[in-house]
């Protein structure tokens, strides 16, 4: 599960892959969606009677269609990020494009369920914050959540210098 690469003078670890076959289903799904909601919402005689009635129609049915050129960002930058989701450098934790922690001030790996029944892998960072950090959901995790879990662990015992108890297989 864990793939050395290198980044300039950094060297990569990988923790964490994404399942490509949801990413690719959300990306469609939210296609197709925008694809039907143009074509209700396209109405006229003209090029621009079409676009006005598309961007200026119902409401609700532009607000879906925005809804569904976000969805598409949103799994297009997971699926740019699938193969190194969740990896770090030594110093520094991250979570695809954007997110990132400093290994020192990661304290814990949870498995927490939302309200929805989602469960997630969540981070408790020691950033005076009560909040954990999402780290990856688990339908769409590549690999065991022991794996992940302890992958990170190890990571952040290895940034303090104290050998941890955590088993990577």
């Amino acid at each position: 599960m864990r793939q050395v690469t290198s980044n300039g003078d950094r060297r990569t670890i990988v923790i964490a892959r994404l399942k490509p076959k949801p990413l690719a289903a959300g990306q469609l799904l939210c296609v197709v969606a925008l694809g039907v909601l143009v074509a209700v919402q396209a109405r006229g005689d003209t090029a621009g009677e079409v676009v006005r009635s598309i961007v200026f129609g119902d409401i609700a049915m532009t607000a879906a269609m925005a809804a569904a050129v976000l969805g598409f960002v949103y799994f297009r930058r997971l699926w740019r990020w699938r193969d190194a989701y969740v990896r770090h450098d030594g110093a520094t934790l991250y979570r695809g494009g954007s997110a990132r922690w400093p290994l020192a001030l990661v304290r814990d790996v949870l498995l927490v369920k939302d309200g929805v029944g989602v469960e997630t892998l969540r981070l408790v960072v020691d950033d005076d914050s009560e909040v954990t950090r999402e780290l990856v959901k688990l339908a769409m995790l590549d690999g065991s959540v022991e794996a992940v879990k302890g992958g990170v662990l190890f990571a952040v015992s290895g940034m303090r210098g104290v050998p941890g108890g955590v088993t990577v297989n």
